[in-house]
């Protein structure tokens, strides 16, 4: 904080309502209510949902191998029953019903592709209004410079004013680049990590459909995992079944 700057001075009601309020119609304009209405939910993937599980995935993938190879594949529809996230059962469901190799890759790749069009919204959402904001800030500042030159005849009030005035500047461009930027980079960030944890799970779900070995199907899914973990995913592995319930559903499941 600037030294003798009184917090109230930061405060402008005009400011605020050409910033914000118009920032809120533009943003309606350009991606409709709908789009709005999940603000909520876009704030809540943004800070409160932690990066999909991919250790959690390869002793998931690893479990699923084993059982193929001891019981056949018509044995997973007992797992695939217990399974909580939609894209992993949907998957295991196509397998299980013995799908060609081929439909399973493009059925969960359309699921893929369908996912990043939803979230896609989000982030550019948050994009566009970041591009809005300072534009708005400008036009704040030019309305109340415009108030300003009324008192020019008073000196005393012009400086006020004129301070007045910037105030919607910094208003939209610290809105831009300290809130509605990082959000829209954090969430195209976790889009990103759950498209990476959903083709891993179609690696291991064509890779336990072929039959490999549980060993070879977990060793090429570790290449998905950084280095730092993967000591305890082999522990993982070694403790026997994984937890059907408890695997991760990814940003999209968490803030449904």
């Amino acid at each position: 904080m600037i030294k003798g700057l009184n917090p109230v001075a930061l405060i402008n009601p005009p400011g605020i309502f050409i910033v914000f309020g118009g920032l809120f119609g533009v943003c309606i304009a350009a991606y409709g209510m709908d789009a709005m209405k999940r603000l909520p939910t876009y704030y809540k993937t943004a800070f409160n949902t932690e990066p999909p599980d991919l250790g959690g995935n390869v002793v998931l993938m690893h479990h699923f191998a084993d059982r193929a190879r001891r019981d056949g594949l018509l044995a997973l529809e007992e797992e695939a029953n217990q399974i909580e996230d939609p894209f992993v059962k949907k998957g295991l469901g196509l397998v299980v019903d013995g799908s060609d190799p081929d439909t399973v890759a493009e059925v969960l790749e359309l699921e893929i592709e369908s996912m990043e069009s939803r979230h896609r919204t989000g982030h550019e959402l948050f994009k566009g209004a970041a591009g809005f904001a300072p534009t708005l800030g400008v036009l704040g500042a030019c309305m109340g410079l415009l108030k300003a030159m009324e008192l020019l005849d008073s000196p005393e009030l012009l400086g006020p004013a004129i301070a007045a005035a910037f105030m919607a500047t910094l208003y939209g461009v610290g809105a831009a680049n300290v809130v509605l930027m990082p959000i829209s980079e954090s969430l195209k960030a976790k889009t990103a990590a759950e498209v990476k944890s959903r083709q891993m799970v179609i690696e291991g779900l064509l890779a336990v459909q072929a039959g490999d070995n549980p060993r070879m199907v977990a060793e090429k899914l570790m290449a998905f995992v950084p280095p730092e973990q993967r000591l305890s995913v082999e522990e993982q592995m070694e403790g026997g079944r994984p937890n059907l319930k408890a695997v991760d559903g990814g940003a999209e499941a968490k803030a449904a």
